[in-house]
């Protein structure tokens, strides 16, 4: 029965032998015992090892800009790119009547396929470009941080060259530019993961008024500025759908 105190003997491996707890070699057959001698507390009983504590987590050093273990935003890169190229085109058409039929589509654009790409970044009224590029910048922003560059491009690519090319295709003699397509487009890829969790009964994070009312003021740019185009509306929609759906899923799964 024991009786709390220390081992008054251990039994050799080797040879059986009942030998002193506190040797580290058999003195019957001189087989090892232990590495080392037990280490004694004061009450005369073996100290149990101790465990080493795992080592604490360190974070690298701080980069300038970074919150202590938050990782630093990069720079939204491909929405500045964007909305830096809507304000050249901008002014290109208000400082440079040479070159405005260059720009945009005025007529069906056939040998002239690069004019649905720069007639996305053209704008002859102020308002319309500020409409459309103040939303760019904001939604694109938001979605650069959320799922990275490429999204972005290829939204404002579908949405705003896509709705050109659309209204090209349906009017005999379509005259149209600026990005509400490409604007409505990424509008919608941003809010659908809020719309999803509304539509689930859960807590919305985002704003979905004041993104509702972007929405309704950037659809209702061919009232103010003809040169938008309700086709490239209904485009930038769908393509903010067809892609947001997709990126909105792979963000829950990660």
């Amino acid at each position: 029965m024991s009786t709390g105190g220390p081992d008054l003997f251990v039994i050799c491996k080797s040879c059986g032998s009942e030998v002193s707890p506190y040797i580290t070699e058999c003195p019957y057959c001189g087989s090892r015992l232990r590495k080392r001698a037990p280490k004694i507390d004061r009450e005369g009983r073996v100290a149990e090892k101790r465990r080493r504590r795992p080592p604490a987590p360190s974070l690298p050093r701080l980069r300038h800009g970074e919150i202590p273990g938050i990782r630093a935003d990069s720079r939204p890169y491909a929405t500045i790119a964007l909305v830096v190229a809507g304000f050249a085109g901008c002014v290109l058409w208000r400082t440079t009547a040479t070159i405005r039929d260059e720009l945009v589509v005025a007529g069906k654009p056939w040998g002239h396929w690069w004019r649905l790409f720069t007639a996305a970044f053209a704008y002859n009224n102020t308002g319309y470009a500020f409409a459309a590029l103040g939303t760019i910048a904001l939604f694109g922003w938001l979605l650069e941080r959320r799922h990275g560059p490429l999204p972005v491009l290829a939204l404002f690519l579908v949405g705003g060259v896509g709705g050109i090319a659309a209204t090209a295709a349906v009017y005999q003699v379509p005259v149209v530019m600026g990005a509400n397509g490409a604007a409505l487009a990424l509008l919608v890829a941003w809010a659908i993961p809020d719309l999803l969790e509304l539509r689930a009964h859960q807590e919305v994070d985002g704003d979905l008024l004041g993104t509702a009312a972007i929405a309704v003021v950037v659809a209702l740019m061919p009232l103010v500025a003809p040169t938008a185009s309700w086709i490239a509306d209904g485009v930038g929609v769908l393509a903010g759908i067809a892609i947001g759906l997709p990126l909105a899923r792979l963000h829950q799964e990660a």
